[in-house]
């Protein structure tokens, strides 16, 4: 028999986290179905900045702990599980996993989105053993090392900067003639005499039998002890299985309010089309939901 519940929330990332902190502050009752990891890709963050709150940033690892805390005293439920299955039942939504099915009249969709793969030989392989995407996990094993970070986004310049802290050099490779990264991380890694940009530059491969000794790129290859890799994301949508028509960019499309093109379904953070990909506009996101889903069950206009 399915456990019941006013909304559901699916993910359980700093989006999934405040929606189901605002739900329950609503009065709803509410469960957060927060996949295998608590806090999603923030986790591997060591400083957000740009929070509210936090003059000098914030930890992934700490910020999403909290708000659970917060969520928690409020009244929201919590289960470390992942959705394999959204169905509608009537009026409700039936949200299943691999053990437990669960009902709802209203559904939050917060699942995030997985940092893409490069998709060249050595990658899987080398998983663990130098191939990485968390800097703050890994750069205390890298210590005096060498390290290449693939990328030239936001995250890319985040991880070299920590990685900078304990490696002995960290090159970005990154595909592009320039960073796209934000002004203000650009302008410390150009500060940085320990991290140097390669622009223009393909991986083609990653070099090691058992761990990590280099990359191949454009022919050539350069020594190093660990690859870590941020090239973009990935929404987490396969799950939904052809339920909604999904954006070009695999996201889901809402409205101004959060709303899905099926009634009773909303999306949050940057499973939705048109995030700004930031953990306060994800906040942000979560809070709106909730509120919008709590307007919907009571009765409010869909569209």
């Amino acid at each position: 028999m399915a456990k019941e519940f006013d909304i559901l929330v699916a993910g359980g990332g700093i989006a999934g986290l405040t929606a189901g902190l605002t739900a329950a502050r609503l009065g709803r009752s509410v469960q957060v179905l927060t996949g295998d990891v608590l806090g999603g890709n923030l986790l591997s963050i060591e400083k957000i900045e740009g929070f509210p709150g936090f003059a000098d940033g914030v930890a992934g690892y700490e910020l999403c702990p909290i708000t659970q805390g917060q969520a928690a005293e409020a009244g929201a439920g919590f289960a470390m599980t992942e959705v394999i299955e959204l169905q509608a039942d009537g009026a409700r939504w039936n949200v299943t996993d691999p053990v437990e099915t669960y009902s709802a009249g209203a559904v939050i969709i917060a699942t995030g989105a997985s940092i893409k793969e490069l998709g060249v030989p050595g990658e899987e392989a080398l998983r663990g053993h130098g191939v990485s995407h968390c800097a703050s996990c890994d750069a205390p094993l890298l210590k005096d090392k060498v390290v290449a970070v693939v990328g030239g986004g936001d995250s890319a310049a985040q991880e070299a900067l920590t990685l900078a802290g304990a490696a002995s050099s960290v090159t970005i490779y990154c595909r592009e003639d320039a960073l796209i990264a934000k002004a203000v991380y650009q302008a410390r890694i150009e500060a940085h005499a320990g991290i140097d940009v390669r622009y223009g530059t393909t991986i083609d491969k990653i070099l090691g039998d058992d761990v990590v000794t280099g990359i191949s790129a454009g022919g050539a290859d350069m020594e190093c002890d660990g690859v870590f890799i941020y090239i973009g994301l990935a929404p987490n949508t396969g799950f939904l299985n052809g339920l909604l028509d999904l954006g070009a960019d695999g996201r889901v499309p809402v409205d101004e309010d959060l709303r899905s093109q099926v009634p009773g379904l909303f999306a949050a953070g940057c499973v939705r089309t048109g995030s700004a990909g930031q953990a306060a506009s994800s906040a942000g996101d979560g809070a709106a939901a909730a509120i919008a889903a709590d307007a919907y069950l009571e009765g409010g206009t869909w569209r």
